[in-house]
């Protein structure tokens, strides 16, 4: 006797696996033309074809004609009637929340400053009230948001939202991060490292979009770095891995806040590389450094570009092990441009063993200021519940 139950490798099941691969794709691109899809799904342009006319009619894809390379291609994105997503960014003096729609979209941003030292359930709380007030000025309200990602300038265990390593964030030490939040807001909340997700945000969205092994730096007060690798943030046994700033550069050198000497950290942060200025130059921020540097100012341009040959030594010995595309510098010192990746770019060459592939290539992150939490919102995107639309409409 016959039988409707789909079984594995059925037609109906290939058909649902077909279906969640093209939304995947478009829920972490944003958007992307049905040839691209075609190509990253490595489905057939008619297959493709098909279920996003499907899908656009039950209302879960949106398409819109646009032009690229003066051809003409249809645009597909998630309906933005989906539901909302959240990105929270801690930085170590400012905190930063956008909500977005599912098509990413962003449609609420602010930032705020933070005390240096603030406590995690001051930092959290404050957090949590100013999302609210954003939901509540798009007319929306909290049940409406899928899902919420975070991301905080320390290690963090993924697997728990615990932050892993004790000291590097003062007032942070051993707290649960998701515990905390979805208490408050009553919605799933996903934590990482800020710069594993500025890394996903340029791999998604920005500079390396495209590539799938990376190397994402970041250089501002702090200094630290994030691995993608297969397209997906490698974060080690507990969080770790990629903590490029605490990469010990001389036995003998200045105390890190970490605990051990000549960390990177202590050579290129960005209160050092101001310290160093400040005899001659009296009080600087780091963007009046940058600018002097782009005007011509020697001392400046020297501390700059001494910064990006420690950077180099650091970032050769991460290349020779990891063998990436690319790599990718953010983080406020990144403004300085060629003053800064040149000489990186130099040690990268000396060091780094020769390939048939040829040098690694280095490029200036392109989301600024916004990568840590355009990657929170793709971490958010990536959990929410989307899925499940599609599976009803299965």
């Amino acid at each position: 006797m016959g039988t409707d139950r789909a079984t594995p490798g059925s037609q109906t099941s290939l058909r649902e696996a077909n279906r969640a691969r093209i939304v995947s794709a478009v829920q972490q691109r944003g958007s992307l033309t049905q040839v691209e899809l075609a190509g990253v799904t490595g489905l057939s342009p008619a297959t493709v074809s098909n279920i996003v006319k499907e899908l656009t009619a039950i209302g879960l894809l949106h398409t819109a004609p646009t032009s690229r390379s003066g051809r003409r291609a249809q645009q597909v994105t998630l309906a933005r009637n989906l539901g909302l997503v959240a990105g929270i960014h801690f930085d170590t003096r400012s905190l930063r929340v956008a909500l977005s729609d599912v098509a990413h979209r962003i449609v609420a941003e602010q930032r705020m400053p933070l005390a240096p030292d603030h406590r995690a359930d001051a930092g959290l709380e404050r957090a949590a009230l100013l999302l609210t007030e954003m939901v509540e000025s798009v007319d929306a309200s909290l049940q409406e948001v899928l899902a919420v990602g975070v991301g905080v300038p320390a290690p963090v265990d993924v697997r728990t939202g615990l932050v892993s390593t004790v000291g590097i964030l003062r007032g942070w030490d051993g707290v649960v991060v998701p515990d905390v939040l979805e208490q408050r807001l009553g919605i799933p909340v996903y934590v990482d490292n800020d710069v594993n997700l500025g890394a996903l945000a340029e791999v998604r969205l920005g500079a390396a979009r495209g590539s799938r092994d990376i190397v994402y730096l970041r250089v501002s007060y702090g200094v630290g770095g994030g691995l993608i690798i297969g397209g997906d943030v490698f974060h080690g046994r507990s969080g770790i891995a990629g903590e490029i700033g605490h990469m010990i550069m001389a036995d003998d050198g200045p105390l890190c806040r970490c605990g051990n000497r000549g960390c990177l950290e202590t050579l290129i942060g960005g209160a050092v590389l101001l310290a160093q200025l400040q005899p001659s130059h009296g009080h600087l921020t780091m963007r009046d450094m940058i600018t002097r540097a782009k005007e011509g100012d020697p001392d400046c341009r020297r501390v700059i570009a001494d910064a990006g040959t420690h950077l180099g030594r650091a970032a050769a010995n991460v290349c020779n092990l990891f063998d990436p595309e690319l790599v990718v510098v953010g983080g406020q010192l990144a403004a300085a441009g060629p003053l800064l990746l040149d000489p990186l770019r130099a040690v990268l060459a000396e060091r780094v063993l020769p390939s048939t592939a040829g040098p690694v290539d280095v490029v200036e992150a392109e989301l600024g200021a916004a990568a840590e939490v355009r990657g929170a919102l793709s971490v958010a995107l990536d959990r929410a519940s989307i899925a499940g639309a599609l599976a009803v409409t299965g």
